[in-house]
């Protein structure tokens, strides 16, 4: 028996999926765990540790919340702010035995982070936290089992609720570009159907295929490896892949790509790549070196709350040496001790950036934006250059009528009028985009009889009984036809504009060009010219010819633009603007942005785009709206605003409240109770709470 490295579970050799791979041979239960090997070997145990750890957090939180109910009506505080009395035989001892629980249990991972930064030496947020609720909970022990004082259990119990809320959200983040990793495997088919010898067919695994072996590919298939066609003629589909808007004409020795998907025609292909050899697999390692090596900017708060740990430790200790030096009793100077620890609470510091984020997080999702990463999100308000994918993001991705040409005796409706009938029943995106046209006008059509699909080149029908050839340029080769100047002029006027053309061919002459182009978003513009407005750079990046890409960006008015770029590419053009200083936001939706998405500064996808893309982003555009994009640099900036406001609240009410609870004022008559501290702390939450729930924000 052997164990998969994957699950864990143990198969048996001669059932087992084989892998051969650095001398090495592995055994799986299945394809889908052979495929999470392939694609996230070095990153599964870490994708586990993480999503552990997000159910860890979120149990602990529900059971500490839960909990948390009982501890708030029997605190004494409570009762007084909210006028109620509740007392019986034994409450302060209940009251001690549930918080024991929660400090233990909720307290646990603070508790653990509190000695891990200690032997680091590296004190932050954890050991804040867990100085904070071990001195509430050890004084309000004391308080309970004998000494004079007041009781915090409230604040522990509630400070341990909030901290755990807040690391369970953040863990949730962690796991998301692994995931892309997982989405990627998934456009491979399982199986190929293989060419024996004999001629014969039989399907077989992927891990089966070799070098030079022969595959069938069936109409409307997924192509499964990379090769080249060897027979047969198709049109093949590779948007998810290199951006090409429409499809490709494959025919003998054309190369195909993994993960494609074949048109109406039957296509015979010999095997060049497999494995990790094979894009997608190039494609996924892109992904996963980009995802790991994006930089980590430590966090506003984790930084505040370092210098507030070691304010609030000094303090603390010099608050009970400096009243025990001065003749004060033990329980007056720990009392201090206690109070400026309460009072430097990290409750309005801990919900300072997550209440900004919770809230700007909703105007958000409002908006159609999802956040992935907050820190790259955050980073948003800093860029310098926003470089846009064309194909789905700034355009539609589906083909659309631009130029009617009649050469013929027939008006431009009655060519139109003619071809749609043919087209009416096909799924080709460019007849789809042909039929989209007649809708517009409300065309009604003829009754067609004979067709017959020509791959590669078009169709070929009768249309109120006279035949008709509609095509791209190889269906004048069909009907043995020759263009004269001025219809190459016309043609090349089309063309030129990285336009679509298709022919159509009656009575033995060409009646008429068609032209079709990738359709600009309505919103592109208006994206376009708002970003600049901001003051940001604007750049296109696509794998459409430089026809089409120029046609984009000059509609536009993009002076910079790459064409012709496929996913390796992306990801180095990215990485050269950025070793020019350049601070750069990758806008994208399809499997050959997903690199480039991971490694800018900011990455945002498409929402109706591929799982892959989403998966690599940091931000997600549902609406499929570029003015999105203006909305996520602004929330930017006004989540960066409100934040440092909280921080900087969080923050300075201790420079006046610490020195207060030290006693400084002693001599006047002035000394702050454990209890008035607790109130100062819960106002300077109170406050953080407002500022946040003050963000509005309306689309310019």
């Amino acid at each position: 028996m052997m164990k998969d490295p994957i699950c864990g579970m143990e198969v048996e050799e001669r059932t087992a999926i084989k892998l051969e791979r650095d001398g090495k041979t592995y055994f799986f239960c299945s394809q889908s765990c052979k495929n999470k090997f392939l694609t996230g070997a070095k990153t599964q145990f870490h994708v586990g540790h993480h999503a552990h750890m997000v159910e860890e957090f979120k149990k602990r939180f529900w059971i500490s919340l839960i909990a948390t109910i009982p501890v708030l009506f029997l605190s004494p505080m409570i009762q007084s702010f909210f006028r109620f009395h509740l007392s019986f035989p034994g409450d302060k001892f209940l009251l001690l035995v549930i918080s024991t629980f929660i400090y233990f249990y909720g307290g646990k991972p603070f508790l653990k982070g509190l000695f891990d930064e200690l032997k680091r030496r590296q004190p932050a947020m954890m050991t804040l936290v867990g100085l904070a609720i071990t001195i509430a909970y050890v004084y309000s022990s004391l308080v309970v089992l004998g000494l004079k004082g007041e009781i915090f259990f409230w604040e522990l119990v509630t400070l341990i609720d909030i901290m755990l809320l807040g690391h369970w959200i953040e863990m949730k983040s962690v796991i998301g570009a692994s995931a892309a990793l997982e989405e990627l495997a998934r456009l491979l088919p399982s199986e190929a159907h293989l060419i024996l010898e004999d001629g014969s067919i039989r399907d077989v695994r992927l891990e089966e295929l070799n070098q030079e072996d022969k595959i069938l590919v069936k109409p409307g298939e997924k192509i499964p490896v990379d090769g080249y066609v060897i027979d047969g003629e198709s049109e093949v589909n590779e948007a998810m892949l290199t951006g090409e808007s429409k499809p490709i004409s494959k025919k003998v020795k054309d190369n195909v790509i993994g993960g494609s998907i074949n048109g109406s025609g039957l296509l015979k292909i010999k095997v060049k790549k497999t494995g990790k050899d094979s894009y997608i697999s190039q494609v996924v390692e892109l992904v996963r070196i980009a995802s790991e090596s994006k930089s980590k900017i430590q966090d506003l708060a984790n930084r505040a709350a370092f210098w507030l740990t070691i304010i609030a430790i000094s303090a603390g200790i010099f608050t009970l040496i400096s009243w025990l030096i001065s003749g004060k009793e033990f329980t007056f100077a720990l009392e201090r001790m206690v109070t400026v620890m309460i009072i430097t609470c990290p409750h309005a510091l801990g919900l300072a950036v997550p209440l900004v984020v919770a809230v700007i997080t909703g105007i958000l999702a409002k908006n159609g934006l999802l956040i992935r990463n907050r820190t790259a999100f955050e980073n948003a308000r800093n860029l310098d250059i926003v470089v846009f994918d064309k194909t789905g993001t700034l355009t539609k991705g589906e083909l659309g009528v631009t130029d009617i040409v009649s050469l013929g005796d027939w008006s431009k409706e009655e060519l139109l009028r003619r071809v749609v009938s043919i087209e009416i029943n096909s799924e080709h995106s460019i007849a789809k985009g042909i039929v989209n046209k007649a809708k517009e006008i409300n065309l009604s059509l003829y009754k067609v009889s004979g067709f017959e699909a020509i791959p590669g080149k078009g169709a070929r029908a009768y249309v109120e009984g006279e035949e008709m050839y509609i095509g791209n340029k190889m269906i004048l080769e069909k009907t043995n036809l020759k263009l004269d100047d001025e219809l190459e002029k016309k043609i090349n006027e089309i063309s030129s504009q990285g336009k679509t053309t298709v022919f159509v061919v009656s009575g033995g002459k060409v009646q008429g060009i068609i032209g079709l182009t990738d359709i600009i978003r309505d919103e592109s513009k208006e994206a376009v010219n708002k970003l600049k407005s901001l003051g940001l750079e604007i750049a296109m990046i696509t794998g459409d010819n430089y026809l089409n890409a120029k046609y984009v960006a000059d509609e536009l008015g993009l002076n910079v633009f790459f064409s012709e770029v496929l996913a390796q590419e992306k990801l180095k053009k990215i990485k050269e603007l950025q070793q020019k200083g350049k601070r750069v936001c990758m806008v994208g939706d399809g499997v050959n942005d997903a690199p480039a998405l991971a490694v800018a500064d900011v990455g945002i996808a498409i929402g109706a785009g591929t799982d892959v893309a989403v998966e690599s982003a940091d931000v997600v555009l549902v609406k499929n709206d570029p003015r999105n994009v203006v909305d996520v640099i602004s929330l930017s900036q006004i989540m960066q605003r409100k934040m440092i406001q909280n921080l900087l609240w969080a923050w300075s009410y201790n420079v006046f409240a610490i020195p207060l609870a030290i006693g400084v004022l002693y001599n006047y008559g002035v000394i702050l109770p454990p209890a008035v501290g607790a109130v100062i702390m819960s106002l300077s939450t109170v406050v953080v709470a407002i500022n946040a729930r003050l963000i509005s924000y309306k689309r310019q």
